[in-house]
């Protein structure tokens, strides 16, 4: 049986390819932070509550992992689309090529489909809007006072 040092050295060397780089970011990550991350995107599958018992976290510190790691987690997801982006794209050439029927052909299109939009293939849902400003403030005159009148009762000089 395997020491909990071993599951973690293997862990991390077998998805290193999972694990965000810290070169962009500059953060250094904790052994046990990566042997979380490590195991989300590996033996957990996903599911964090998993990677967390995993990694040797308290069940009670799940709020923390995730607020403390959360940027980490969404690469950790990303990268995992990323890589299974061919798959879908040859899952959407295999049904259009198709003459036979496929069974759940719509619930495999619409999951291709998906997959792709969300690492920006196929559509992005982005908007990007930069604004600079070419001048310097726009200064507005004072308002002149406004002349306060009320009127009189007029009475009518014939009575």
């Amino acid at each position: 049986m395997l020491s909990t040092r071993c599951k973690l050295v293997i862990m991390i060397n077998m998805n290193n390819n999972f694990l965000p780089t810290n070169s962009d970011k500059k953060r250094k990550l904790t052994e046990q932070q990566q042997h979380f991350l490590s195991a989300l995107s590996g033996v957990a599958k996903g599911d964090i509550n998993l990677a967390l018992r995993e990694a040797g976290y308290a069940d009670s510190s799940k709020s923390n992992v995730v607020d403390s790691l959360k940027d980490e987690i969404v690469d950790v997801a990303t990268k995992i689309l990323a890589k299974s982006a061919p798959r879908a794209s040859h899952k959407l050439v295999e049904i259009l090529e198709s003459d036979d029927p496929i069974p759940q052909v719509n619930a495999k299109l619409q999951a291709a489909q998906t997959l792709l939009d969300r690492v920006g293939i196929a559509k992005r849902d982005k908007l990007d809007v930069n604004h600079t400003v070419a001048s310097g403030i726009f200064i507005i005159p004072q308002k002149e006072e406004l002349i306060d009148v009320t009127a009189e009762d007029v009475t009518d000089e014939k009575e």
